[in-house]
């Protein structure tokens, strides 16, 4: 194998990048990224370059000095265009292909928008150059609607209202962050957005968003109300960036599906947000949007290119920060789980909470808990008993439901 090509240039495929070098392969490497800004990191996105706190440059996951000791050819601004497996060629958007004897696909996720999401004032978050956008139209001190309850949705939320500025998230779900962590959690995240000011409409879809002269004036929703709006920001989830392999010959369903080392085919691998693997861990396939995820299965599928052919079992793990809250989760949170709350209570404003599932603890979820959710996090790792912590006097449980 002479010729390694890594299409995406972010966490994924940077990690993918050095862990191939650091492994000591020395032959062509070709680092292909859409955009023109060299690797960044993205949860600073709608936070810290969000509120102003950082400047663009400190999201930079490298130095120029250290993109330069990975002795790739980086073709940054290149937007990769199909994928020909047979001949092992990545076409580029400017019509140049570029030859692989191994691929890693690490092209991430688009965001979702809804119809109207092109007109002024109309914001999503995924890019440096999103954030700094929204970051300007933010100064103006406008009127500010979240179409999107999720994590961006509320991490959004939290730091244009910290800001000082009037928001309403709105999400067609009961309670923000629902889906991943249960009612319970999600009335708590709405009670945190309401405390500090932030107006939340959930339990009813967005009918559509009303303009004027091109530019946004408000979300209508579907029982008629009009929450009036300078700027709004499209939240609504992603999809796998996967067009560009279309008619390439690699199986897709929400992602390249690869199996549990990675492989979506002979010689190619995909990591990060655009891989749907099958994790033995679990025994189930997922495709996970986690930061920590991108690098960890990047250095795995590097590694398993190289020949390790070791399964990717990780326990995953992701956080987010909303006002003065910290929350933590460790493993998976399917729906119907149980939850029992080992450590504190929801009052306090410190707890950690466990979730069971077919008789196994599953997840960990920590409020401002990190020393606490550290502890119980073997519990995932484990594979424990959804009795097991019953037997553990340093946990044993200050609530249960």
């Amino acid at each position: 194998m002479n010729r390694i090509v890594i299409v995406g240039a972010s966490a994924a495929g940077l990690a993918a990048a050095e862990t191939i070098r650091r492994r000591g392969w020395n032959g062509h490497l070709t680092l292909i990224g859409e955009e023109p800004r060299p690797p960044y990191d993205r949860p600073p996105l709608s936070k810290q370059i969000l509120t102003g706190a950082w400047e663009p440059g400190r999201a930079f996951l490298r130095s120029e000095q250290d993109l330069a000791r990975l002795k790739a050819d980086l073709r940054l601004g290149q937007r990769a265009a199909a994928l020909d497996v047979r001949r092992r060629r990545v076409r580029l958007g400017n019509g140049e292909t570029v030859a692989f004897d191994g691929l890693i696909i690490a092209t991430g996720v688009a965001p979702r928008r809804l119809p109207g999401g092109d007109l002024a004032g109309v914001h999503v978050l995924r890019t440096l150059d999103d954030a700094l956008a929204l970051r300007a139209a933010l100064l103006a001190g406008p009127r500010v609607v979240v179409v999107g309850a999720g994590f961006l949705g509320t991490e959004v939320a939290a730091a244009a209202r910290t800001s000082g500025l009037q928001v309403t998230v709105v999400e067609p779900e009961p309670v923000p962050v629902g889906r991943p962590f249960g009612d319970r959690i999600g009335r708590l995240v709405a009670d945190l957005h309401g405390d500090h000011g932030t107006r939340l409409r959930c339990g009813v879809p967005v009918h559509r968003l009303r303009d004027s002269g091109g530019r946004v004036t408000g979300v209508e929703l579907a029982d008629g109300t009009m929450l009036p709006a300078d700027v709004v920001v499209l939240a609504v989830g992603s999809t796998p960036a996967t067009g560009w392999l279309t008619g390439a010959g690699l199986s897709r369903d929400d992602g390249v599906l690869c199996d549990d080392l990675c492989r979506a085919a002979p010689g190619i691998y995909a990591a990060g947000d655009v891989a749907s693997w099958r994790n033995p861990h679990f025994g189930t396939r997922m495709r996970l949007e986690h930061r920590m995820n991108a690098t960890e299965q990047a250095v795995a599928a590097a590694g398993n290119l190289l020949g390790d052919d070791v399964p990717f079992a990780p326990v995953p793990y992701f956080w987010t920060d909303q006002y003065d809250t910290r929350i933590q989760a460790y493993g998976i949170f399917p729906p119907g789980a149980d939850l029992r709350i080992l450590y504190g209570t929801p009052s306090d404003g410190h707890f950690a909470a466990v979730y069971g599932h077919h008789g196994r603890v599953v997840g960990v979820l920590g409020w401002n808990a990190p020393r606490q959710v550290r502890v119980v996090r073997r519990l995932v790792v484990e594979r424990a008993p959804w009795t097991a912590f019953t037997a553990r006097p340093a946990l044993r449980p200050a609530i249960v439901n």
